[in-house]
């Protein structure tokens, strides 16, 4: 956006006829870019989608934040070809897509043929059916709407940049259910366009099941995937009647001729007629199990919304070819990914849950032990190929001070949206830009006890003067700082303060910042949070009691064996804000997550308690001693994503 300073210089240059200067270019076409629409053209379609608060096009791509990814870790060693390694990214998926977008431009984002892009993006997005609404039905139905019309929007501002993200001959499967599926066909009829609809692919759930619900009219028993291309010519490999061995397995009865057969809700089927060769598979899929008819299967990772793999195995291998890229930004429990490890491609999975990158961290490194697709019956027996886990939005300071200079410097510009571009006044050497705004980083690493005080301030306006107009934005890190305004002033100039870690400045980003929200419950796990910025780890102050009781269920008070208890006392967040909020004891306690046996290295996840059950519970966490093999890690996560964690062993119980 155009800010006063930028107007009043650009009207006095074409006041007096000189050219505009090069620092205004990007501003000024950024300003063109969202206005030429509905100036020069009209752009009216034939029918659209009108809901509340519906943005356009080019102000979703140029006013959404990008932020920087923070390497957490990689697991594994090597590279997944030309340098490549998979990536498994803790952050909200919009900021995330737009950091995307720019590896793309960079040309770090291809597949392995150096096609720019993604060849194929999955995404199984929240349904928006968790609602809450008081007073009359009236009001409820409002308020339905305004939750519907937000939803919308939220996704839809996802599509815009899925869509720029694909390869030219890439394509995208939209996964929903019946609630919101014809709003968002038209949704990605306005985005991808109508021309580029290939199929609506029906997931018939309810496959041979035989089993009776108390719908009151007609059952449910599908969902449905939306599938576009980019362009005309896309990717797509045409595939032939593959059956899982688990529906084959249904086939367990014999008829007199000595065919096996199944009695389903749609009568005898018999298994010779099942697994015709050569038969290219249509636009209903009816042969694979959803986790209802194999509730015990081995693939569940006890996380809500998973969806199987043989449903990701039949989009993968259709849409893509070995090596390509495959994205998801709703990742969930990571079949996806999984499943792309199993078929040689690579991948990018983005999550704002921390339930979520536990489960897919686990699934990943354990995933030898998981089921072979090509043959249920054996073990996949391949250990996962290196990927990385990044933190965007959400960053650790400890590992933004051990960076080297250049990693410093290059974080720090992507952090407040500035340009990188070196440049000098008065032989004063900036950083870039913020804007048409002049930026310094300030070197604390090589001038290691030099503070910034008012008399570095003075100093620097010395050489400066009103040579750079009026804000320069100076980004310290926030102990380096020892004066408390966000600037000073100078004669006609302001020197704003970019403190890291803590200080935003509300005149850079006009939004106000949102921070992801964990949840609380399972019921939670899928809410949709749109984050707006960024934010550091602040750890939870948490107080607990260690101690071996007697089961407080009945049914086990007969056994020798006794019960953990973690008996949480105390948990505050350390919220650092220039509004501060205030949170009750233990309000802000999202989940608590165990490891039973702590390698030393990895967190290996395998329960989680919900805060919303502990409450319930006394904040009581507790477990059967003897599932501690020798340490125990413990990670206490609060609502906006900071962890507190602890290693134990018996012996601390037994205190």
């Amino acid at each position: 956006m155009l800010s006063d300073s930028h107007i009043e210089k650009i009207i006095a240059c074409l006041i007096k006829g000189r050219p505009l200067p090069n620092e205004y270019k990007d501003a000024l076409i950024s300003q063109l870019d969202k206005l030429k629409h509905s100036l020069l053209f009209d752009t009216k379609k034939e029918y659209e989608l009108i809901y509340a608060d519906k943005e356009r096009e080019e102000d979703i791509l140029a006013d959404t934040m990008a932020v920087p990814l923070q390497k957490v870790k990689t697991f594994l060693n090597g590279k997944n070809g030309n340098s490549w390694t998979n990536m498994l990214i803790f952050g909200d998926n919009l900021q995330v897509l737009k950091t995307l977008s720019h590896m793309k431009e960079r040309g770090k984002l291809k597949n392995a043929d150096g096609t720019p892009g993604v060849r194929l993006i999955y995404i199984d997005p929240p349904f928006a059916t968790k609602q809450e609404f008081r007073g009359s039905q009236d009001q409820k139905a409002y308020q339905d709407k305004i939750a519907g019309a937000r939803f919308l929007e939220f996704l839809r501002k996802r599509l815009v940049f899925l869509r720029e993200l694909l390869s030219e001959d890439g394509s995208i499967y939209v996964h929903l259910d019946e609630k919101k599926a014809h709003y968002i066909k038209i949704l990605l009829d306005e985005v991808f366009g109508e021309q580029h609809f290939q199929r609506e692919v029906v997931w018939d759930t309810r496959v041979l099941s035989g089993f009776k619900t108390q719908a009151n009219n007609w059952i449910r028993g599908h969902d449905v995937l939306l599938f576009y291309s980019k362009n005309n010519e896309f990717t797509f490999n045409k595939l032939s009647v593959e059956h899982r061995q688990e529906y084959l397995d249904r086939f367990d009865k014999v008829d007199k001729d000595n065919r096996k057969y199944f009695d389903g809700r749609g009568g005898r089927r018999y298994l010779d007629e099942v697994i015709e060769k050569g038969k290219a598979i249509g636009d209903v899929w009816d042969d694979i199990m959803s986790f209802q008819q194999i509730p015990t299967s081995t693939e569940k990772m006890g996380y809500p919304t998973q969806k199987p793999e043989a449903l990701l195995e039949r989009v993968i291998k259709a849409a893509s070819n070995r090596d390509d890229l495959v994205l998801d930004v709703f990742a969930g429990s990571g079949t996806t990914c999984a499943v792309s490890e199993k078929l040689g491609r690579r991948w990018i999975g983005v999550d704002c849950g921390k339930l979520a990158i536990y489960t897919m961290q686990k699934r990943l490194l354990n995933i030898t032990e998981s089921k072979d697709l090509e043959n249920l019956k054996k073990k996949y027996g391949k250990q996962c190929k290196p990927f990385t886990l990044y933190n965007a939005g959400l960053y650790d300071y400890k590992m933004i001070k051990e960076l080297s200079w250049e990693q410093y410097r290059d974080f720090a510009l992507k952090l407040f949206q500035c340009r990188d571009e070196k440049h000098e006044i008065s032989k004063i050497e900036l950083d870039g830009y913020l804007g048409a705004d002049n930026v310094l980083v300030f070197n604390y690493q090589e001038h290691k006890n030099a503070m910034m005080d008012r008399g570095f301030i003075d100093d620097l306006h010395k050489y400066l003067g009103d040579k750079i107009g009026r804000r320069l934005f100076i980004i310290a890190p926030a102990a380096s700082v020892q004066f408390l305004e966000d600037y000073i002033q100078k004669g006609k100039s302001r020197y704003f303060i970019l403190r890291i870690p803590y200080s935003i400045i509300e005149e850079i980003h006009n939004r106000g910042f949102t921070k992801i929200k964990q949840p609380v419950s399972e019921m939670d796990v899928n809410d949709t949070v749109d984050a707006v910025g960024f934010d550091f780890i602040h750890v939870p102050k948490v107080e607990c009691k260690y101690y071996l009781e007697k089961p407080k269920n009945p049914a086990l008070l007969n056994q020798k064996t006794k019960e953990c208890v973690i008996k949480i006392e105390k948990f505050e967040s350390r919220i650092i804000s220039r509004k501060p909020v205030e949170f009750a004891n233990l309000e802000t306690l999202s989940m608590v997550m165990l490891d039973y046996e702590f390698s030393g290295e990895v967190f290996d996840l395998d329960e989680v308690f919900y805060a919303e059950d502990l409450k319930k519970n006394d904040y009581e966490v507790r477990f059967s001693e003897d599932k501690i093999k020798g340490q125990i890690m413990i990670i206490y996560i609060d609502i906006f994503g900071n962890e507190k964690r602890e290693i134990k062993s018996i012996k601390d119980f037994k205190k």
